[in-house]
């Protein structure tokens, strides 16, 4: 057992945050802000690029070992996301079969042609395979069908990176990132849906939900987070003068990052959306990894407990800040989007204490 980083279960929280942000835009509950505040929610959804890099990451600093068994990997990595992912489902149903069964959107359309079906893949985290039917349900379980592939392949891809020398990991690191710019900028280039929807904010349009739900897609940022891993425990284990590499990495992370929200509305949305900000994610992944001083607020037990439910929190937040929202209608505007902070963290720790934590040791004690 390696130490845990806190200071990545930290990042964790941050980036569901942004996607609390981006979500509470889309509906309306916080529109508008100065021309930064716009562009950063705006591109909530590169949140899900950061996790996808993370868990590579993660995944790999964990399980790297003499050996793996993968049936026992597979089996704690469904203990550890099934019984959250089964909880925001039960919360979500009675609205999504009332909407199946009252309204008609073209966002409901798939589901409600094909309801068992879309009931049958989303129990078996395999909705984002069918691009019509990824968003079913609980829209935003898209990314645990896509992370459901990635534990699935971990275990081969974990082994074969063994193989590679650090400057192979580099090598592969940005051809992997080239291989989603090829897919994202081909898409962009050959505009399949239609040049007028190629940054359509459509959640109906096929190519554009193959590109941004596919696993296959999503998978080189899952193995950017893996070969960003590996060099870390390369770099770790030799000794080496990596860490002084941690804050300049961070920096530059983020300044990327920065840069990237500043030209949010020059770059095309699918392009933003799957694998952009790879390599300056793990950049931060990586030098947080190191936990430098100046960070080390990030390790705060405060912070941390927000981390360890940041999963809930994305899997739950959408109920929780419409709700809130539209149950608060006497309230000042600022104090109706404060209680739906309020409300979604409150949730997301009590699910993650009272249901996520609990389940996941449960069922790790009855495999063991």
């Amino acid at each position: 057992m390696r130490p845990r980083l806190h200071t990545l279960t930290s990042l964790r929280f941050f980036a569901a945050l942004h996607v609390v942000l981006f979500h509470m835009r889309v509906v309306s509950i916080v529109p508008g802000g100065p021309w930064w505040y716009q562009n950063y929610a705006s591109i909530g959804f590169v949140g899900v690029n950061f996790f996808f890099v993370l868990s590579g990451f993660i995944l790999v600093y964990t399980y790297e070992g003499p050996q793996l068994s993968a049936r026992n990997f597979w089996w704690a990595r469904f203990a550890r996301i099934y019984p959250a992912y089964l909880l925001s489902l039960i919360l979500a149903a009675p609205f999504f079969f009332s909407a199946l069964r009252h309204l008609d959107l073209p966002f409901f359309a798939w589901s409600k042609q094909h309801t068992l079906l879309a009931c049958a893949l989303t129990l078996g985290l395999l909705q984002s395979w069918v691009p019509e039917g990824a968003l079913t349900w609980n829209s935003v379980c898209w990314s645990l069908s896509v992370e459901a592939f990635f534990y699935f392949v971990f275990p081969f891809f974990l082994l074969r990176s063994k193989r590679l020398s650090a400057a192979g990991l580099i090598v592969g690191l940005f051809a992997l990132w080239g291989l989603s710019l090829s897919l994202t900028l081909g898409y962009v280039l050959v505009h399949p849906d239609g040049l007028a929807n190629v940054n359509s904010t459509s959640t109906t349009l096929f190519w554009k939900n193959v590109i941004s739900f596919n696993p296959l897609v999503r998978l080189p940022e899952f193995l950017v987070g893996m070969l960003a891993g590996r060099l870390f425990l390369r770099a770790t284990a030799g000794q080496n003068r990596s860490k002084e590499l941690a804050t300049p990495l961070v920096l530059a992370g983020l300044a990327a990052f920065a840069a990237v929200i500043s030209n949010a509305n020059n770059i095309p949305n699918p392009v933003l959306s799957a694998g952009l900000l790879s390599p300056a994610f793990a950049a931060i992944i990586y030098g947080a990894a190191h936990q430098p001083r100046w960070l080390s607020l990030l390790a705060a037990p405060p912070l941390v407990l927000l981390g360890d439910a940041s999963y809930s929190l994305y899997l739950l937040h959408s109920m929780f800040i419409t709700r809130t929202f539209e149950s608060l209608p006497r309230l000042p505007g600022p104090a109706r989007v404060a209680a739906c902070f309020a409300v979604a963290i409150a949730a997301s720790i009590l699910a993650y204490k009272l249901v996520e934590d609990p389940a996941r040791k449960l069922l790790r004690t009855r495999k063991t």
